[in-house]
């Protein structure tokens, strides 16, 4: 039997272990989801929309288990108070939308002709979640999912395997059918064969590059939807008319909070000449007043990271970089933490370039390379440098300016003058590697449903 296990980065100890379902037991979760989607997609939207939302609500109350669990299964300080503020906040902003976002498109209504156009759940959603923030990432399409009518099944890493059970746990103790929202644990052998085998209508995944290739490929001839949000290695510019400060304040936090190990969090960032020195001396500052150390100390600003394999890959690429004339600013003995594996401390690079793959590819860690640029062509050119577009960071007093910039970034989102959010609003979604697809806002709406037509000719006397 395949063990599904977590290894906690607190103390390198197995924290948790599920068996894997076998692809019989995997095929009957399936099947259950699919029976149950036709009366739950019957249901008023309303009741769906409030049973989720009674589902988040219950998962609040769980908080003194969900917070250390985190902590325990991928490093969070509990100083934080795990994911709560965007959990909340994602599932609240689409359940005000629902209504509208899934209205009929009415073409039509007279004597004659009644043509409208209306939005059908997909049926089965298979959700492939991420440990970095494995409830947001989750709630990004099992909220709407299951209001639009679909059913889920959610598969989550098995850095975070508790987090699945809890969800469902949550919502079906608030009233959803226990085969409406159903949690699996799955090797990838049996993920590939289920999704080749056409057994989902949408599937949903959040991860590397390569776990998306390796979707498509799973997912190719079985028409099967896809959302895929891959790597990122978002950029910033701070341009001469930034507010210094505040773009130190967001921009660190953004390269640096749940160690770095964010989907859009910060990973370069292009300074104009006249505040580069500035910039690069208050963020050293602000990067070394982190307190490292075990995640379930309330002390602790910075935990270790989900694992010492992704901090290996940090390290690497540091030490690539500063043999190639890069330089470290941050003193490491501020640290004393660091113990050369889970647990790693903050870095500022300069003189870095994108001959380093610390510039060009995705880092995933507490750590940032800062570049000094001279106008806009160049950041620009320097932003688009790069194979992923989740989101880009424009700091500057003038609107018109950044929206200008902002349309020739080869980006997902553009932010000005704040980094590192996803807003439930807007549509939630990438370039180039970074995958396809959006979540959240009315198109996420969109992408978890198919437009059907109706074409009525009324019978006239």
């Amino acid at each position: 039997m395949t063990m599904i296990t977590c290894v906690s980065p607190v103390n390198g100890e197995v924290y948790a272990e599920r068996p894997a379902l076998s692809l019989e037991a995997a095929k009957d979760v399936v099947a259950r989801a699919r029976k149950a989607q036709k009366d739950w997609a019957r249901r008023p939207l309303e009741d769906r929309v409030q049973l989720v939302l009674k589902g988040v609500a219950r998962l609040n109350e769980m908080a003194e288990i969900v917070v250390p669990e985190l902590a325990w299964q991928m490093g969070r300080p509990i100083k934080y108070g795990g994911e709560y503020r965007g959990f909340n906040e994602r599932s609240n902003y689409v359940a005000s939308i629902a209504a509208d976002a899934l209205a009929p498109l009415v073409v039509e209504d007279s004597a004659n002709f009644a043509r409208r156009i209306e939005r059908e759940p997909h049926g089965v959603v298979f959700v492939i979640a991420p440990w970095n923030y494995p409830y947001m990432t989750a709630i990004n399409t099992v909220a709407p999912a299951l209001m639009a009518g679909n059913t889920v099944i959610l598969k989550h890493a098995s850095q975070t395997l508790l987090v699945g059970e809890r969800l469902v746990q949550a919502f079906i103790e608030a009233g959803v059918p226990a085969d409406v929202f159903q949690n699996v644990f799955l090797d990838h052998e049996t993920t590939s064969a289920l999704i080749a085998a056409g057994s989902f209508n949408f599937v949903n995944f959040t991860g590397s590059v390569e776990g998306g290739r390796s979707i498509e490929r799973a997912a190719a001839g079985t028409f099967t939807s896809l959302g895929l949000e891959l790597g990122g290695k978002d950029p910033g510019y701070v341009m001469e008319d930034a507010d210094l400060d505040a773009a130190v304040d967001t921009l660190m936090d953004g390269a640096t909070y749940n160690s770095g190990q964010c989907c859009c969090g910060i990973e370069r960032i292009y300074v104009h000449e006249s505040l580069y020195d500035a910039f690069v001396e208050k963020s050293v500052a602000w990067v070394s007043n982190y307190k490292l150390g075990n995640p379930l100390d309330p002390e602790t600003s910075l935990g270790p990271m989900a694992h010492k394999r992704f901090a290996k890959v940090v390290r690497e690429q540091i030490a690539d970089a500063v043999a190639k004339g890069a330089k470290a600013l941050v003193d490491p003995k501020l640290f004393p933490a660091d113990d050369g594996g889970a647990y790693l401390a903050p870095q500022v690079l300069v003189n870095v370039d994108h001959s380093m793959a610390f510039m060009r590819e995705e880092t995933f860690g507490p750590a940032v390379g800062i570049m000094k640029v001279k106008s806009d062509t160049e950041a620009l050119e320097l932003m688009n440098d790069s194979p992923y577009g989740l989101t880009a960071s424009l700091w500057t007093k003038d609107v018109e300016r950044a929206s200008r910039i902002g349309r020739e970034i080869e980006t997902g989102t553009v932010f000005m003058n704040r980094a590192d959010y996803l807003d439930p609003a807007l549509c939630w979604t990438g370039v180039k590697e970074t995958g396809r697809g959006g979540s959240l806002s009315i198109i996420g709406f969109q992408n978890l449903t198919r437009p059907k037509s109706y074409h009525l000719k009324k019978v006239t006397a």
